[in-house]
């Protein structure tokens, strides 16, 4: 390839860096897609957005994709979590450092028989479920997306208790978690949607623009779940077809070739269409 073509080329890159999304959607027949949030961040094929509770159980066999070794300060590790969730924390926590905290991870990914173990330990201490241990299969912890993160103090605790949350730590990751990704998965007054005491270590990724909208709008999972879900099942009741809407977000733009040539012969690229 000649320079010149080389350098027309980088610059048709650039442009195309700067064309918005939603272009390529309006040159197809689809109806608009009006929810806050664009559709190909919904279809969730990196499973960011999945929904584990008492209604939504993984299989004993369920294990995620690109489990990762944490390398981050932490108690009774060792510590995994998926590839995107494990780098998030990583600069999670530099934030924080330069915030002046040190945090550290207590939980993070598990198992089936992990939790199971865990469960049946809890009914032998207690005698009865208290709800403080989830029934193994209803853990968010088996994505490998979920992780608890905590001051030194409340680290080296038997137990969490709510109260974490009136710390300058718990208030400071609130208050920026979302900016990485993060969002707190049981919130205080959500109790009774999510049948989860309030957690303000439980952290679970979900991915930066959704969670700033969750946590801006004070949205649990269950939530979000039910509301772009709606979303998507009016987008298609106006005749559109999101799967096809998602397909073309994520495609890249076809390159033409074009019957011009410049001074040195060659053919002239272009990536946008006539």
């Amino acid at each position: 390839m000649h320079h010149s073509h080389r350098i027309k080329l980088c610059l048709l890159i650039a442009l195309l860096a700067l064309t918005p999304l939603f272009v390529i959607a309006e040159q197809s027949s689809q109806p608009e897609w009006t929810y806050v949030l664009p559709a190909n961040v919904l279809e969730n094929k990196n499973g960011n957005l999945t929904l584990v509770n008492q209604d939504a159980v993984l299989p004993s066999d369920f294990v995620p994709n690109n489990l990762l070794r944490v390398r981050l300060r932490s108690v009774s590790g060792p510590h995994e979590l998926r590839k995107e969730a494990a780098e998030a924390l990583d600069e999670l926590f530099k934030a924080g450092e330069q915030a002046g905290y040190e945090l550290y991870v207590k939980s993070s990914y598990r198992n089936y028989q992990t939790q199971s173990t865990m469960y049946s330990n809890r009914i032998s201490k207690y005698g009865k479920d208290d709800g403080v241990v989830a029934k193994p299969g209803t853990s968010d912890h088996q994505t490998g997306l979920g992780v608890d993160v905590l001051n030194k103090e409340w680290a080296n605790r038997d137990g969490m208790k709510p109260t974490f949350g009136q710390t300058a730590e718990a208030q400071w990751i609130e208050a920026n978690c979302a900016d990485f990704g993060f969002i707190i998965r049981y919130l205080p007054e959500k109790q009774e949607i999510t049948k989860i005491i309030y957690e303000p270590w439980h952290l679970r990724y979900v991915g930066r623009e959704v969670a700033q909208y969750m946590m801006e709008n004070r949205l649990t999972l269950e939530e979000f779940t039910e509301e772009y879900q709606a979303a998507i099942k009016d987008y298609e009741s106006r005749g559109g077809d999101f799967l096809e809407l998602c397909r073309q977000l994520n495609a890249p733009p076809p390159v033409i070739e074009l019957d011009e040539t410049d001074e040195e012969g060659d053919s002239e690229v272009s990536f946008f269409g006539s």
